[in-house]
């Protein structure tokens, strides 16, 4: 396995606080170095295996930690951050997370890549007491659990913030919705679906498509027929790419939405001017937002990862790593010991934080949904894509849903 190692501090702004003289290093948890004020954390990441893009998460979080570590952000704590490859397989991610307890004794998982994995991690977490702040997925049991606090929403969510804009600020009457055919379509449809019972209306379509799927004229003949006036598209930013390209080829207009991970530079290169105009649901600011956290993402991105592409893939996992420092920051504040079960509740005390790209994050005993709301991002000619809907609560009956 690969390993990494670095010595870093959180990324958010420089607190005013110190260590109370009462801390002894017999009351800390494993991880934690009392008198070189370090704290040990871990990931398991994916550089080899199917999906090895996805160690730019990984890297974007450690940039995070370096960044911060060169403005004092937690008052000369600094963050050791230990990470092993996992192939993006489960059952390597809980060996991985074993590795890191037994080996390099660390404090918590943060920014733990992927949603299987992170779920086939939380046995073993439960068992030795281990939080998993950040973990980069999105799945139901993540929401489940007191040690796991994560910052991305179910998809379900999205989806009806998408609809609810589409319903409510576009005054469509008519919406479709075009879902990959997985567990990410699915939850997407699930969202959709309530919500649209909830207004007591019915979809223009609902059509599903396969993942590797590159032509959709079939299904935007089916929409066009509908006479639908806003297409909401949950897939990748491939697929919506290719959407749009069959939209363009029968002359078919409508609105377009599509999630919060496709409002992305990669996705102009695919759809070029295309993507003009296109509505995207997201828990995180626009990459290009003028805002010091996510300024100070893209600048240490390009930094120390200059081949990296800055984009909201990035901004994610540069948000999943903020979420541990703001947490380990207020169990500094708090006078509490600098144990796991300490920062468990010191993170159910989180309200209506930034932290990093998002808005608005909160826990509580018995609800951990961190990101409680959306915005809605446009992108704009030229490669730009700005906030145009400021962040609001997502639709209460399928928040609500979704609760346990």
């Amino acid at each position: 396995m690969n390993r990494r190692n670095f010595l870093a501090t959180g990324c958010a702004a420089a607190a005013t606080f110190a260590m109370p003289a009462w801390v002894r290093a017999q009351d800390a948890s494993p991880g934690i170095d009392i008198a070189n004020k370090t704290v040990t954390v871990g990931a398991f990441t994916p550089i080899t295996g199917p999906v090895p893009f996805y160690a730019i998460l990984t890297r974007a979080a450690e940039s995070c930690f370096r960044h911060a570590n060169e403005t004092n952000a937690l008052n000369g704590w600094k963050i050791n951050f230990v990470t092993y490859d996992d192939g993006y397989e489960p059952a390597r991610s809980v060996a991985v997370t074993r590795r890191l307890v037994e080996e390099n004794k660390i404090f918590a998982l943060a920014a733990p890549v992927g949603t299987a994995q992170s779920v086939a991690a939380i046995p073993y977490a439960r068992e030795v007491g281990l939080p998993m702040i950040g973990p980069i997925g999105g799945a139901t049991a993540l929401f489940a659990e007191r040690l796991v606090f994560p910052l991305l929403p179910d998809y379900g969510w999205s989806a009806a913030s998408n609809l609810d804009f589409a319903i409510n600020d576009l005054k469509s009457k008519k919406v479709a919705l075009l879902w990959e055919n997985d567990e990410l379509g699915r939850s997407a449809k699930r969202g959709f679906d309530l919500h649209m019972s909830g207004l007591g209306m019915e979809p223009a379509e609902s059509i599903p498509f396969e993942v590797r799927n590159t032509d959709f004229t079939p299904h935007l003949r089916r929409i066009a027929n509908a006479k639908a006036e806003t297409v909401i598209l949950f897939g990748s930013n491939a697929n919506l790419a290719s959407a749009l390209k069959a939209a363009q080829r029968i002359r078919f207009e409508a609105n377009w939405m599509a999630p919060f991970f496709t409002a992305d530079p990669t996705t102009y290169k695919l759809a070029g001017e295309l993507l003009d105009g296109t509505y995207f649901s997201s828990w995180l600011m626009p990459v290009t937002a003028d805002d010091p956290q996510i300024a100070a993402y893209r600048d240490s991105v390009s930094k120390y990862y200059p081949n990296d592409p800055v984009g909201v893939f990035g901004l994610n996992g540069w948000s999943n790593a903020s979420l541990f420092v703001k947490g380990f920051e207020l169990l500094l504040k708090s006078g509490k010991p600098l144990t796991r079960s300490s920062l468990v509740e010191v993170m159910e005390s989180m309200r209506n934080e930034s932290v990093g790209g998002a808005r608005g994050v909160s826990f509580e005993e018995g609800d951990h949904r961190g990101a409680r709301q959306e915005g809605i991002i446009q992108a704009h000619s030229g490669g730009s894509f700005k906030l145009v809907r400021d962040f609001k609560p997502y639709p209460a009956e399928v928040f609500n849903a979704k609760a346990g």
